[in-house]
């Protein structure tokens, strides 16, 4: 997930729009930054994967080893290479990074895509397409609490490789660097995300060069490029073969930042990265590995740093321990966006945010966030202890991401691309066989670990879709005690409600333009008042990640131009903080029936309180799921950016 989103990006990485003549300079400029901040925040978690998964895969502790023959060695090799090429290659460079929305990709970019076409076409297929893509992000959440985890502790694990008396020192040196990148989240990534993509650059030169040394050693290994032994150890194995696919599949984990991050530095950029670095030097890594392996079947307790010269050992440690607190990054960043999407198209509350960069719209901190983040990683690497422990727990949520993201794709691509039914069946068919193949592997490390992952992306889709739940009904009820705006506005204008007239101007938040705020019900009928210019302000959250500011503001007089009444509603993308003050200077005195005094204009907010009712609207669990959910939602004002002095908060309560 991205680290930060500026505007969207034209394919080949570079703002959209025409372009001078005699720029080209420029451009290949713009485009070389974005291919090296590609590197250094889309490739991390991809990039670090070479560190544990052979290790992973011939582990002697694993439930179901993989015997260490040359025959399993070339087929194990082969597999890698042939998942990586299928999931990467295919699934996602080829495939997902063509379905963007407004040219942002990840996963909830294709339930918005689901949710509007459901507009247009039956809408069950399309609730049950976007509650499995929510399932799809909340399992994100575990792969954002596994991947700092596993890739911390896989790189301070090569201490054991340079002295094995080192083995007790691991797991408290990986809770204190974790511990210290959780601290300086707040800070933002502006300032080390300079350097984020040089560091990667010199780690896969790094795992390339050290790969290439193992292959010259035992070039035979280059026959595991072809897919013949691939094909030939799951059909001559299978038993074996297929237990190893669940560890096989950690060479695939990070792939979803590909799609995720296309909004930030464009597609084209991302498949230069990927095309003339990561995929060579990761897939030289692998093959060195398995060449060490073949020339002494006892180097896999850690065949990545055993490939590293013994004078070069110590600054590779430092080197994966950079890159994997890099791809750590690259996930955490990835949960706050995550979470605040979910957010605004209403699947959890909302939620304080802070903006870490002046110049980057999308670099986002989410406190609540990070602090639950940092409590379940700690969590996870005292309870697991060990890279390869944590590996069974991780294949499981890489796997059911991809296969949710492979079955939305190829549904937006029949539904709005026309794609034939015989080609989108056809791709689907060959593409889910391979993932529901790797989703089963990880099933049979369930009482192992895998249960983890499942559990953590159970508990979040449940809290999600009970937050969307609850909501809906809280909605219905408070429509009914709010009442019809525009009827109200007449009982104003008719004097059927005697009303005091004040100077200033009141700006009320409110859900839509049918209702009325409780708050501005409540000033008129009990104390009696209004204020000369009345703005009702309506926040509308589109299913696009940003909107421009000429179509920011949408005008509604209510039926009357001259009562100092107007309707207002600023729209935003779901990528972005509304700014209420920001929105409201936007409009002109004709829009508003009169120029609005803004520096001394109040704020009116209707705080709602949740009690449990006795209507069967929801099991008693939920509703006190959605009650407790509720207490994390951020203060409205703040998070509207309302000026504390000029904010009025009125209270009423509604059961659920």
């Amino acid at each position: 997930m991205a680290v930060g989103r500026p505007a969207p990006l034209s394919d080949d990485g570079s703002p959209g729009g025409p372009k001078p003549a005699g720029h080209t300079a420029v451009q290949d400029t713009v485009r070389l930054g974005l291919v090296i901040g590609a590197l250094g925040v889309v490739f991390g978690d991809l990039g670090t994967s070479p560190i544990y998964t052979l290790q992973t895969v011939f582990n002697p502790g694993d439930p179901h080893p993989v015997p260490v023959t040359t025959e399993n060695v070339y087929g194990v090799v082969s597999l890698v290479f042939w998942s990586v090429v299928v999931v990467v290659w295919v699934t996602y460079v080829l495939l997902a990074m063509r379905a963007d929305n407004d040219s942002e990709g990840g996963i909830m970019a294709l339930i918005t895509l689901v949710r509007q076409w459901s507009s247009q076409r039956g809408r069950r297929a399309a609730a049950v397409l976007a509650g499995l893509g929510i399932f799809g992000a909340s399992l994100f959440f575990g792969d954002s609490m596994i991947t700092p985890a596993i890739s911390v502790l896989s790189a301070v694990e090569g201490m054991k490789v340079v002295q094995p008396s080192l083995e007790s020192a691991v797991v408290p040196v990986t809770a204190v660097i974790i511990i210290v990148l959780f601290l300086v989240q707040r800070r933002g990534t502006a300032a080390v995300g300079r350097v984020f993509g040089p560091v990667m650059i010199a780690w896969f030169a790094a795992i390339g060069a050290c790969g290439l040394a193992g292959i010259v050693d035992h070039p035979a290994i280059l026959r595991a490029l072809s897919p013949t032994y691939a094909v030939g150890f799951l059909v001559g194995h299978f038993g074996t073969a297929f237990f190893a696919l669940a560890a096989v599949v950690l060479a695939v984990t990070g792939a979803e930042a590909l799609y995720a991050d296309m909004g930030h530095f464009g597609r084209r950029s991302i498949t230069r990265a990927w095309m003339f670095l990561v995929f060579p030097a990761c897939v030289l890594s692998y093959l060195g590995q398995g060449a060490l392996i073949l020339a002494d079947h006892g180097n896999i307790s850690s065949p990545f740093f055993l490939l590293v010269p013994g004078w070069g050992r110590i600054a590779m440690i430092v080197l994966a321990t950079a890159a994997t607190v890099i791809a750590s990054q690259a996930v955490i960043t990835g949960a706050y966006s995550v979470a605040s999407q979910a957010a605004q198209l209403g699947y959890l509350p909302r939620l304080r945010i802070a903006h870490t960069s002046e110049s980057t719209i999308g670099q986002i901190y989410v406190p609540w966030i990070n602090w639950l983040l940092m409590v379940s990683v700690l969590t996870l690497v005292f309870a697991f202890r060990s890279s390869t422990a944590l590996a069974f727990a991780f294949g499981m949520a890489v796997t059911g991401t991809i296969t949710i993201t492979t079955l939305l794709f190829f549904y937006v691509a029949r539904a709005k691309w026309g794609t034939p039914r015989w080609l989108v069946l056809l791709g689907a068919a060959l593409l889910l066989t391979v993932d529901l193949l790797y989703v089963a592997a990880n099933l049979t490390k369930l009482v192992h670990g895998a249960w983890l992952p499942l559990l953590i992306g159970i508990t979040a889709f449940t809290v999600m879709t009970t937050w969307q739940r609850g909501r809906e009904i809280v909605t219905e009820q408070r429509s009914q005690a709010e009442g019809p705006l525009r009827a109200f506005v007449d009982q104003l204008r008719s004097g059927e409600v005697p009303t005091l007239r004040i100077p200033g101007t009141a700006v009320f938040l409110n859900r839509g333009v049918r209702t009325t705020p409780l708050a501005l019900r409540a000033n008129v009928e009990h104390n009696h008042v209004r204020h000369e210019q009345i703005v009702i302000l309506s926040i509308r959250t589109e299913t696009v990640p940003r909107v421009p500011a000429d179509e920011r503001i949408v005008i509604d007089h209510l039926g009357y131009a001259d009562d100092g009444i107007v309707h207002v509603a600023a729209r935003f993308g779901y990528m972005e903080t509304p700014d209420v003050p920001g929105a409201l200077a936007l409009l002109t005195p004709e829009q508003t029936e009169g120029r609005l005094q803004l520096d001394q204009a109040s704020y009116f907010l209707s705080k709602i309180e949740l009690r449990r009712g006795k209507a069967p609207t929801m099991p008693l669990w939920r509703k006190r799921l959605f009650i407790a959910t509720s207490y994390i939602t951020a203060d409205a004002a703040e998070y509207f950016g309302l000026p504390r002095d000029r904010t009025v908060i009125m209270g009423a309560h509604i059961e659920v």
